[in-house]
């Protein structure tokens, strides 16, 4: 299995930690991104991805790197520490640039076959929202299998967590990874995101815009081929 972390922050504390011993535990290949290290561009909103083409973004060739490991893996874990209630900024400017790829346009299909968790920490709370920022992109690119696991650490820092919260996350995360392997190879999209598909599949047989309409024809998704049958 191959496993990317992108992570939602360039400094090793308490999230990094949790996403890189789920990463492990899940095994095989694993790689890390570091945001906004690897990448800190914002979206200029010129939607040139939605109109013409993702290669037409600004930032495309630097993006690239990530956007290549997304799609070789098989598990996509997006990782980020609460701010302000909310995923980091980095995080979120690291999605913009992913809009074009939501079901309503031109979604992969090889998204539909993956599995996607998000892992929110914090000193108190607010996990729950930041792992919704990250779990709508995960949604709508059509990833198959989601999971959330968020957790108030009470501490500023991973070796300040106490013993008892340690054990609980390694609890969870070795859970979690079990859950995924079992997973591996035979993952299909829930019913909501069925429903979705579907109806984006009758909005792109009217079509929305020429490029997202020519690449559900192109697909066959217009008519009744889906992305997670073969």
């Amino acid at each position: 299995m191959k496993t990317v972390i992108i992570h939602g922050q360039s400094h090793k504390g308490s999230t990094y930690n949790i996403a890189h011993m789920l990463g492990e535990k899940i095994g095989g290949e694993l790689t890390e991104f570091f945001l906004p290290r690897d990448f800190g561009e914002f979206c200029t909103g010129c939607t040139r991805c939605f109109l013409e083409h993702e290669s037409k973004c600004p930032h495309y060739s630097k993006l690239a790197p990530i956007t290549n490991a997304i799609d070789e893996a098989d598990v996509v874990i997006l990782a980020s520490p609460v701010y302000v209630y909310h995923a980091t900024g980095a995080m979120k400017a690291f999605l913009d640039h992913y809009g074009y790829r939501w079901m309503v346009h031109s979604p992969d299909g090889r998204m539909f076959t993956k599995q996607g968790v998000c892992i929110s920490t914090a000193a108190g709370a607010g996990m729950g929202k930041t792992n919704k920022d990250m779990g709508d992109s995960l949604f709508f690119w059509g990833i198959g299998k989601i999971y959330k696991y968020g957790v108030g650490v009470m501490a500023i820092d991973w070796d300040s967590i106490s013993p008892k919260k340690r054990s609980a996350i390694d609890r969870k995360t070795t859970a979690m990874a079990n859950a995924i392997r079992s997973r591996a190879g035979h993952v299909t999209p829930s019913l909501k995101t069925k429903a979705v598909f579907f109806g984006m599949h009758l909005l792109q047989r009217k079509g929305i815009n020429e490029r997202d309409q020519k690449h559900w024809q192109e697909q066959g998704w217009t008519g009744s081929k889906r992305p997670w049958k073969t």
